[in-house]
């Protein structure tokens, strides 16, 4: 047994543009994710490159000159892959591999690779390898030598790297296969819900890496896996969960990230499903991060992309312990206040007082409010489960209104 065996991480640089509408500070948070996305892959970044322009080179994303200027570091550190922040077309990623000689790998095919690592179940494996051969599809053209030129290690998981004699028939023989599995075990896992009974169903959704599970952890007493990296999560947990002697079900989702790739949407469908069929939503926001209202906007957007942005919601701020606001002193008149100076008694005072006092703030790893936190979720289940069980009033005295 290895007990301190050494990881060891792929040297990368991480590559990014400044456009018209994203200023400095927008596309350092950016980066900074991306360093996380790449840290979390298996990778150690040792320069970001950015460059301002009006829009990307549609041929090598970047202009010649900063090009030029990434290939001499590239040469000079042994730099085995190039990480771009934007989905590159096939024809930039292509020119790019031939300037560059290296990996290059783009946003979704990291989040794509993340998956790939994280998939433990097989039905999880299908959905990772369905959206990884989508992604494939249209950049089959010249990959394979570059395949054969580099193996393994970041974004080189799944799909691609034993099949070089792959061609576009065969991979749309294979899409087509993986869909047919999918829809087979969408309908059992339709009929596994359906057999759940009409038990309330609670799902935890939010962010990748805001602290769902720990949550679930803490309210279910159960063991969901749980750590400090992007996609901890991927298969759909669910637990019964009882309080004040009323049940129902809970459900820990797969995280939600910025620019969450399409292929995945797509192919975690059943998974998103258990979003689509609750009865009310948990949106789980990290306020210690200082994008999170970017997170709140980002989670909004795909909960709109599969139809559940009607959904009841109940706003749940983690990590409060976490939260540190930026120091202003008092007597600087010249400094304008902005919402990183806020205290969590002034956000609560913002936008957060007109969802009708539905925002809570809890830490789940220091078990924070927890009691507030599971009155606010017991009183809206109560609701539901009255609606849905009126008979209940006289069977069960604890379900019926004071």
């Amino acid at each position: 047994m290895l007990e301190n065996a050494k990881i060891d991480y792929e040297k990368t640089v991480l590559i990014g543009v400044i456009t018209k509408g994203q200023d400095e500070e927008k596309s350092k948070e950016y980066l900074d994710e991306l360093e996380f996305l790449t840290y979390t892959a298996g990778g150690e970044v040792a320069k970001r490159f950015v460059q301002k322009m009006e829009k990307p080179n549609p041929k090598t994303f970047l202009g010649t000159g900063k090009m030029e200027e990434v290939l001499n570091f590239v040469e000079d550190n042994d730099i085995g892959v190039a990480i771009f922040d934007d989905e590159l077309t096939p024809a930039q990623q292509k020119n790019i591999e031939k300037i560059l000689r290296c990996k290059i790998i783009d946003r979704t095919n990291l989040i794509l690779d993340i998956f790939a690592q994280r998939a433990q179940t097989s039905y999880a494996r299908t959905q990772v390898e369905l959206a990884q051969y989508q992604y494939l599809l249209p950049r089959l053209t010249g990959l394979w030598t570059h395949l054969e030129r580099q193996r393994g290690g970041i974004g080189m998981r799944g799909p691609g790297e034993t099949e070089i004699e792959t061609d576009r028939r065969i991979v749309r023989d294979r899409i087509a296969l993986l869909k047919k599995k999918i829809k087979t075990i969408d309908k059992q896992m339709a009929v596994q819900r359906g057999n759940r009974g009409a038990l309330i169903r609670v799902a935890l959704v939010g962010y990748t890496n805001v602290g769902k599970s720990t949550l679930m952890n803490v309210i279910s007493k159960s063991e969901v896996f749980a750590e400090n990296k992007l996609f901890a999560t991927l298969d759909t947990t669910v637990r019964k969960v009882v309080i004040k002697n009323l049940p129902f079900l809970m459900s820990d989702t797969v995280g939600f990230i910025r620019k969450l790739p399409t292929q995945l949407v797509e192919s975690f469908k059943s998974t998103l499903d258990e979003v689509r069929e609750a009865d009310l939503l948990l949106h789980v926001v990290d306020i210690s991060h200082p994008s999170f209202e970017e997170h709140i906007a980002s989670v909004n957007l795909i909960l709109d992309e599969i139809k559940c942005a009607d959904k009841p919601v109940l706003m749940v701020f983690n990590k409060i312990d976490a939260y540190v606001p930026e120091h202003i002193d008092e007597d600087d008149l010249e400094t304008p206040k902005t919402k990183a100076h806020y205290t969590l008694k002034e956000w609560k005072k913002t936008w957060m007082n007109a969802v009708k006092g539905e925002a809570l703030f809890i830490s789940a790893l220091e078990k924070v409010n927890l009691e507030e936190f599971k009155s606010a979720v017991y009183s809206r289940v109560r609701e539901y489960h009255i609606t849905r069980f009126p008979y209940n009033r006289f069977l069960y005295p604890e379900y019926t209104e004071e």
